[in-house]
């Protein structure tokens, strides 16, 4: 499941001063790697009518000398993290040059997930393919985290079983929960929507040594935007029951002192308004929630979101309504969150994405009488296009960033 670092035997009888000049050497040689490493996989996929890089392409963009880069590159192919492809003609005087794409079902990073109503795991490969999909439905309000997390662990661990019968390597797992998680210790403090708080949720996993680390759901749902066309900053809201958001800025993920950040189902849109699980009133969950549309829609609680959907095209005047509220209480929650960042690119993600078409107008419309900033920048509101259970995704990308990131313990 884990890797295995590589190990330079310890040599005797070095000569004085000679350890520290093969130490800088070593480091000098890790850093290149991880500069090739990233030059091959920043230019994958590549963009329409282009083909990925060549030993040459990675020598200009790093400025290593082609003699080194060749060197390097050996090194990632015999390692399987970089696979040729077939030489292609070239307008240069010379060999054919020789595509460098990420390998195919090698290396794959694990996503993992407990949402309210389904358990989830995900296994990308380094060219960022789907090789192993697995959603189970549940019902988890309220539930015992042992037993919930003992169940996503052996579901995991049946897709690691087939993962590495089939000769891949599992680098680790990001573990998605809706609440909040301390970034810095990997400790869920509260997740109003499963009943669950003060926990440390890795060991009841029961992965073994397969590194897991915790993030929450919507900030790895925002990571996984970033593999599609999208403005370098933006804010991503990830709807269900709870609504959380992930605030991406550079391309980068913003996650403040502790990564509690994002928390927009909390937002009040009205102090008189009904209870939320937080213990709060008028939180925007209670408004723009999916059990709160579905109950304002008059559907049951458990009603597939293709049965609201269904609703709203037939012109069902509940459903329209619910919908259009949720959207001007979406906008009022968002307006803030735009005044405050500064960004003004918002992805609908989660349940959302499917519901953008009614709800885009009314959240562009309280967008626009509330955003201060709203007559001198364009507002976009936009649906997400990582797919369904985005979280899962964006936790696979991060494994394998890692990856890329020190491709030496892989070789």
């Amino acid at each position: 499941m884990t890797p295995t670092p590589t190990t330079t035997p310890r040599t005797t009888g070095v000569p004085p001063g000679a350890g520290s000049s093969a130490s800088r050497q070593h480091t000098l040689r890790e850093r290149n790697l991880r500069l090739v490493a990233r030059a091959i996989y920043e230019a994958a996929p590549p963009p329409s009518g282009t083909t990925p890089p060549s030993r040459a392409d990675v020598a200009a963009a790093t400025g290593l000398t082609r003699a080194t880069v060749s060197t390097l590159v050996d090194h990632l192919v015999a390692a399987r993290l970089v696979a040729e492809l077939a030489p292609t003609s070239s307008q240069r005087a010379g060999r054919p040059a020789v595509p460098l794409v990420p390998a195919r079902r090698t290396v794959v990073g694990l996503g993992l997930e407990v949402n309210v109503d389904y358990l989830g795991v995900r296994a990308l490969d380094l060219a960022g393919d789907v090789v192993a999909d697995a959603v189970e439905r549940g019902a988890f309000h309220d539930s015992d985290p042992a037993g919930v997390l003992g169940r996503l662990g052996a579901l995991a661990a049946d897709v690691v079983t087939r993962l590495e019968a089939e000769g891949m390597r599992v680098a680790g797992a990001r573990l998605a929960l809706p609440g909040l998680v301390d970034a810095r210790t990997g400790e869920l403090e509260v997740a109003p929507n499963l009943g669950w708080s003060s926990l440390d949720p890795v060991g009841l996993l029961g992965l073994g040594a397969l590194p897991v680390h915790v993030a929450n759901e919507a900030k790895l749902a925002a990571l996984a935007e970033l593999a599609g066309e999208v403005p370098p900053s933006f804010l991503y809201v990830s709807g269900d029951v709870g609504i959380g958001a992930g605030i991406v800025v550079d391309r980068s993920l913003f996650l403040a002192e502790r990564g509690w950040n994002g928390e927009v189902g909390h937002v009040v849109v009205d102090p008189a308004g009904p209870r939320c699980s937080c213990g709060a009133r008028g939180c925007l969950e209670q408004y723009a929630g999916k059990e709160a549309v579905l109950r304002a829609a008059g559907l049951p609680l458990d009603a597939p979101l293709g049965a609201l959907v269904a609703a709203i095209e037939a012109d069902d005047d509940g459903a329209r309504d619910a919908l259009h509220r949720a959207g001007r209480a979406l906008g009022s929650a968002l307006a803030d969150f735009v005044n405050l960042t500064g960004v003004s690119t918002v992805v609908l993600g989660g349940v959302y994405t499917e519901l953008e078409p009614w709800l885009r107008d009314a959240v562009l419309a309280v967008l626009r009488e509330r955003v201060l900033a709203a007559p001198f920048v364009e507002l976009d509101v936009r649906a997400a296009r990582a797919g369904q259970h985005a979280a899962l995704s964006g936790g696979a990308r991060e494994v394998l960033r890692e990856v890329v990131a020190d491709p030496v313990a892989w070789g």
